[in-house]
């Protein structure tokens, strides 16, 4: 049996799935045969969506940092469906900026997305999921919400909520026999990443050619959901290098210099010589 058979004809909800890494994973769960609904603000990228799944999606054009919205959203679906199986918390959102050149604005447009979206998804989830006893959702995190890197110090901070949220109230939702997950990728190729990179500061600490294909973060998902694991990062192992960096701070500061300077080095040979 193959090992995507149990996700047939499980209801799954995912979030942002207009493009990235929740289009990647809305796709792959419908060739796998689950009853896929897509949530994301933008219905006409959520309708093309549908359209290239080849199956029935239901389409959901919501702003997750709106708690009536979410609510919504659920109802939809377990109307829809019956039940509701699978959440992929994925919606999130990337604004890079230096110390001095964080807003404010832009710093509560991520928390907005990136930590209260998945609070009100999870909030949601469990009125339908908790009755049951049973369900699985996947938080999507990011490896900067373990090790902060300038320029993403806000959206680090949102990423660090995230992952504080999540080892939070993991205990307290399997207590009501729901599994919470989280996954960690890296940079990944994404629209998201790529409006990132139009900034230079970015690019010098993180050339666009060594951005990992969605599909890795998709296994990894997957493999959360599948075998009821509580953390994977992307590639597997980096959290794990992350920890122990935590344990001697002054270490993994000099690391990340030589990294920085690293990555810019390989940047210029891929540019040709260029900064």
């Amino acid at each position: 049996m193959s090992w995507l058979e149990p996700f047939r004809d499980s209801v799954v909800l995912v979030t942002g799935a207009s493009s990235g890494i929740g289009r990647a994973t809305a796709l792959a769960f419908a060739r796998a045969g689950a009853r896929v609904a897509v949530a994301a603000r933008r219905k006409g990228l959520l309708e093309e969506l549908a359209a290239q799944a080849g199956r029935d999606l239901l389409v959901l054009p919501t702003d997750v940092t709106r708690r009536d919205e979410v609510a919504a959203c659920i109802d939809a679906v377990h109307q829809r469906c019956g039940r509701l199986d699978l959440v992929v918390n994925n919606a999130g959102v990337l604004i890079p900026g230096r110390l001095d050149e964080i807003a404010a604005s832009d710093l509560d447009a991520m928390l907005r997305v990136n930590l209260f979206g998945p609070l009100f998804v999870m909030q949601e989830a469990l009125r339908v999921m908790g009755p049951r006893g049973d369900g699985v959702i996947v938080n999507v995190a990011s490896l900067a919400g373990r090790r902060g890197y300038t320029p993403l110090g806000g959206y680090s901070a949102t990423k660090f909520a995230l992952v504080g949220l999540t080892e939070a109230v993991r205990e307290e939702l399997a207590e009501r026999g729901i599994h919470l997950a989280l996954v960690l990728p890296g940079i990944v190729e994404t629209p998201m990443v790529d409006q990132a990179t139009h900034d230079e500061d970015f690019l010098s600490f993180w050339p666009n050619e060594l951005n990992m294909p969605p599909s890795w973060v998709v296994w990894a998902i997957f493999a959360a959901a599948r075998f009821r694991l509580l953390e994977v990062s992307v590639p597997p192992g980096t959290a794990t290098l992350e920890k122990l960096a935590a344990l001697a701070p002054g270490v993994a500061d000099r690391m990340v210099q030589w990294a920085r300077g690293t990555a810019g080095w390989l940047a210029r040979q891929l540019h040709g010589g260029r900064p």
